[in-house]
């Protein structure tokens, strides 16, 4: 793929569809284009959060390991879809495991030209802002359903 092909691609992503051309040529010369076979590991749960992801061709399930030991499937992150900035954000270690359920691929974003991005455009900190909190208002959905259940099955 040439890099006008990767900044079409990339425009194709809500949080760049706005975005200079010219900074979305850079970020494609600076980031690492790679491929994955299904089941290939994009990033490990524990491993340093060194650099976010975009996924630019198939998809991948985020999987979790409980407090027992089994592996869990939380989400599936389709093509089109910049993933790994929370672990880059708060500098700390992956809180999941992205394996590829199909052929993928991705870019990968080293955590320098992150944090520049997000210095230099912010139109693009505006939309990882909005999707975080949409984010945590999903999470917390969840865990007052779950909460709810919970509750309601303790009083049977």
């Amino acid at each position: 793929m040439t890099i006008v092909e990767e900044v079409e691609a990339l425009r194709r992503i809500p949080y760049f569809a706005t975005m200079d051309p010219a900074k979305l040529k850079l970020l494609a010369f600076t980031s690492h284009r790679f491929s994955l076979p299904a089941g290939g590991v994009l990033c490990r749960e524990g491993e340093p959060g060194d650099a976010a992801y975009i996924v630019m061709e198939g998809d991948a399930d985020v999987i979790v390991t409980t407090e027992d030991g089994r592996r869990v499937v939380v989400a599936t992150v389709p093509k089109n879809t910049f993933i790994g900035e929370m672990a880059v954000l708060r500098n700390v270690p992956r809180t999941a495991t992205v394996v590829a359920s199909s052929p993928l691929t991705a870019l990968k974003v080293g955590k320098d030209a992150f944090f520049q991005l997000l210095r230099d455009v912010p139109q693009f900190a505006l939309e990882l802002m909005r999707e975080l909190a949409e984010r945590l208002e999903d999470t917390t959905v969840q865990l007052r359903d779950a909460r709810a259940k919970i509750e309601a099955g303790g009083q049977d």
